[in-house]
């Protein structure tokens, strides 16, 4: 009876987040507090519901967006992005060894911060042969503040009245991954949305050459570098709707369904975070992980202002 009861109110939430009754924050706690209540009757599906529809949505919402204001969105960004990423790595390969811990797990868990989150989880784990538990706690962790950053940063992007374009770029900078920024920046303004894209699609591409420094760090050989190809994807539908190669009712009806399959993508994100696997990977890799967050948080905020 429980089973069914579970599998009634899970499609009701799922109907809810494509319908667009449900905005990023409430369809993210929705899933948290189902899986807390109820077993996750696709447990072993969800991640990889995640990573799919993560990027339909992506390449869905480029049909929403224009080829020079992209370009430009991704010149000014740059900076920034090579900045952060660059002082982010150094000071994860620092805090590790001086706390202490695992150094692949500090690894994995400096290259979600400094770059797309599970993403690049995803593709240095290979990389640096870590084990099937390293990741999970690096994932585990990465998703935790996932979920905090998308309650706070609209929080205080509207407290600091920052504008639409600040706000986009600085959850495209500080927030881990890519559901949790554009589920924040949706929520935030449709300028602040695009922006937001764009960077953190960019900053994806940083996962080479920190594939590469990787290899080097923890001197493997041979292992094969994953590349973000949907991201080629996205920029062929930024293109097409440039050149208006389909009609505006067909773009319109894509971004729309792009955003909605979004708010359903956090749902799901927020029915695989489990409090018992955060209580088991103890103190250290969440010390490092906040720890990393904060500082990038704080130095991508104080530059944007500057900025401006």
């Amino acid at each position: 009876m429980k089973t069914k009861v579970s599998n009634i109110l899970y499609f009701s939430i799922v109907i809810a987040a494509i319908s667009g009754l449900i905005n990023s924050a409430t369809a993210l706690t929705s899933g948290f507090i189902f899986t807390l209540i109820f077993k996750n009757p696709f447990k072993r599906h969800s991640h990889k519901a995640i990573h799919y529809f993560l990027k339909v949505s992506v390449v869905g919402l480029g049909f929403g967006m224009f080829l020079k204001e992209t370009i430009q969105t991704g010149k000014d960004g740059l900076s920034l992005t090579f900045f952060s990423i660059v002082l982010t790595v150094s000071l994860g390969l620092i805090l590790a060894r001086l706390l202490k811990m695992d150094l692949k797990l500090g690894h994995l868990i400096t290259s979600g911060t400094a770059i797309c989150g599970g993403s690049a989880i995803a593709a240095i784990a290979p990389v640096i042969k870590a084990n099937s538990k390293i990741i999970s706690i690096a994932l585990g962790v990465v998703f935790l503040l996932n979920s905090v950053a998308l309650f706070l940063f609209p929080a205080i992007g509207h407290w600091l009245d920052l504008s639409q374009s600040q706000f986009g770029l600085w959850c495209a900078i500080a927030i881990h991954d890519t559901s949790s920024v554009v589920g924040a920046a949706l929520d935030y303004g449709e300028q602040a949305l695009k922006i937001a894209t764009t960077v953190k699609l960019s900053r994806a591409l940083w996962i080479i050459p920190l594939s590469i420094l990787s290899m080097f760090i923890f001197k493997t050989k041979g292992e094969k570098i994953k590349v973000p190809y949907f991201i080629l994807l996205f920029i062929a539908a930024i293109v097409s709707n440039s050149y208006q190669l389909l009609p505006t009712i067909a773009t319109s009806t894509i971004v729309l369904f792009s955003k909605r399959l979004l708010v359903l993508t956090l749902f799901v994100v927020g029915t695989t975070i489990s409090i018992k696997d955060l209580k088991n990977t103890g103190p250290k890799p969440i010390i490092l992980a906040v720890s990393l967050w904060v500082f990038i948080s704080i130095f991508s905020l104080i530059y944007i202002l500057h900025m401006s």
